[in-house]
């Protein structure tokens, strides 16, 4: 089943190259994907399904389609087009890092060093914090951090180990504990933004941008939190990151529905016509095997984490997926972008396309992304 849905993937992947036509897909409208020139955060996760693809074949195609969008990447860091975000990780882990990677390439190696120094320019010594979003002393978003950018922190991590600058390891940590301490609530649920005073680093409150509530889980948060966090245990060894992930990854499988795939936020009333969230599956799903490859093995949790795996794997492969439609451009069906913004509520997304592409991937192959090496 594993390898007939990753074959399926990567024949979509192959067919959206000539589709695609040198432009990157964001999430979709009307099962077309909408298009950009490399100028959303999203356009790595495009680039690392290419990369993934040619591991994974060996054919000439996908290295050549992977090549293309590293050039881009790299015009886009000289002109330093829409990078005032701390998605750099996002963006260059899944290109010129993956080529890296890959190929031990030297400019792929040089071009994510420069973007790590980018996301490096986010951090602001006095709050103490990588700031998500804007310019600094944005009214709103100057003394902001998210959830989603635990994903970005292994960038300066490998940036730390391929320069010998400490630096970088020593922000992201400082990021990383900020994080666990005011991101992660105490019943394992999370919040998906927290803001402090940008003077004083104070702490205010918890928030959200699209979650159902302030106070409610968002689900794609909750995933990236899983995920980051057993990402950090493997960079530092530190196992309060490993108990963190372990302890917001049994909260998400507590609350999965009977399909194995959730809803977009643990709080929002379930109708009908709620919506899901089927990449918050698919992040998770990665996030748990990368936590499992570093528990004990007569660990007491292993297998409500593996069952929880496979529940999820089932319901996408078997009802979110767009197997048996040869001519669907994304890969998974009824992923939210943002159903409190009502931006693509029940589309494809090229983050969820990715994220399964990787699910498969570790699962069959034993791959582990392109988050370190």
């Amino acid at each position: 089943m594993l390898q007939a849905a990753l074959k399926d993937a990567i024949d979509k992947t192959r067919k959206n190259i000539a589709r695609f036509n040198g432009k990157f897909p964001h999430v979709s409208e009307n099962d077309v994907y909408q298009l950009n020139d490399n100028t959303d955060w999203t356009n790595g996760f495009w680039s690392g399904m290419l990369w993934l693809s040619y591991e994974l074949t060996k054919e000439a195609d996908f290295r050549e389609a992977a090549v293309r969008t590293v050039g881009s990447f790299r015009d886009r860091l000289a002109s330093h087009t829409v990078l005032d975000h701390h998605d750099i990780g996002f963006l260059y882990s899944l290109s010129a890092k993956a080529q890296w990677i890959i190929e031990g390439d030297e400019s792929a190696k040089s071009l994510a060093l420069g973007a790590a120094d980018v996301l490096m320019k986010r951090w602001r010594p006095k709050s103490g914090l990588i700031q998500a979003w804007g310019q600094e002393g944005h009214e709103k978003n100057g003394g902001r951090i998210i959830i989603d950018c635990l994903m970005n922190l292994p960038l300066l991590f490998w940036a730390a180990k391929h320069t010998g600058d400490d630096r970088y390891a020593e922000i992201a940590v400082q990021q990383a504990e900020k994080s666990r301490r005011f991101l992660v609530r105490g019943d394992d649920s999370s919040y998906h933004t927290f803001y402090f005073d940008q003077e004083t680093g104070e702490p205010l409150r918890g928030g959200t941008e699209q979650g159902y509530a302030d106070g409610s889980t968002w689900t794609r948060g909750q995933a990236w939190g899983i995920y980051g966090f057993a990402l950090l245990y493997h960079f530092t060894g530190d196992t309060c990151y490993q108990e963190t992930s372990l302890r917001m990854a049994k909260h998400f499988l507590e609350r999965l529905p009977e399909d194995g795939v959730v809803y977009w936020d643990f709080s929002a009333p379930i109708t009908p016509e709620t919506k899901r969230d089927s990449s918050a599956s698919a992040i998770t799903i990665c996030g748990i095997h990368e936590l499992l490859k570093r528990l004990p093995s007569g660990h007491p949790d292993r297998a409500v984490l593996e069952e929880g795996v496979r529940r999820q794997l089932d319901g996408l492969i078997g009802k979110y997926a767009t197997i048996g439609k040869p001519d669907a451009e994304g890969l998974l069906e009824r992923g939210s972008y943002s159903v409190r913004g009502n931006a693509s509520p029940d589309d494809y997304m090229i983050w969820g396309d990715y994220y399964y592409m990787e699910a498969l991937a570790r699962l069959t192959e034993g791959h582990k992304g392109y988050w370190y090496e």
